[in-house]
């Protein structure tokens, strides 16, 4: 595993090997990447359970699910929300099948390379976060404030990786609302 150094921060870098987690996701089951061989998957890392930029970018990859899916991607959820938290919510209860990785300690944040910017996260909230709310008010989605140890200033990545586990294609977020776009995902998959 290469890692490239990127604002005070360890990144991952593009062609090397995703780091391996053996992990139990909310729903009590076991999530090891190696099981994940042969197949694509797209990793993404989300803030708090409560955050309307997150949960709207997963109700959107949710309702993605099935096509992506038959089309052999599959995909992991990480939240820094305690696993509690994420289980009080029916929103996220609801995720399954999809695993659903709390990371309250932010170990895997860490080694991913996942970003901590207080000035992406003031930006964003200054910016689009009045109309983020009330796109996942409508929707019904969760918005509430941030329980136990989760961070205002954690930002969002994903990351796509190939059959053998290699990692082809990174997105760390610009801001809160910043995301891989659908056409890298479906390049990536092969539509």
């Amino acid at each position: 595993m290469e890692n490239v150094k990127l604002d005070n921060r360890v990144t991952l870098d593009l062609n090397v090997s995703a780091p391996i987690f053996n992990l139990k996701d909310v729903f009590g089951r076991s999530i090891n990447l190696e099981d994940y061989k042969g197949k694509k998957v797209f990793i993404a890392f989300f803030r708090h359970a409560g955050c309307p930029f997150c949960n709207l970018r997963v109700h959107f990859l949710q309702k993605k699910h099935e096509e992506l899916r038959a089309k052999n991607l599959e995909m992991i959820f990480f939240f820094e929300s305690p696993e509690k938290v994420l289980l009080n919510s029916t929103f996220h209860k609801e995720i399954s099948p999809i695993p659903l990785i709390a990371d309250p300690e932010k170990i895997w944040y860490e080694t991913y390379g996942i970003e901590n910017s207080k000035s992406k996260s003031m930006k964003s909230h200054l910016t689009h976060f009045i109309q983020t709310a009330v796109k996942a008010k409508l929707k019904g989605l969760p918005l509430h404030l941030m329980a136990e140890n989760e961070s205002i200033n954690t930002i969002p990545a994903e990351f796509l990786v190939d059959e053998n586990l290699i990692i082809r294609k990174i997105h760390y977020a610009k801001g809160l609302n910043d995301r891989m776009s659908m056409d890298h995902i479906y390049d990536f998959i092969g539509n």
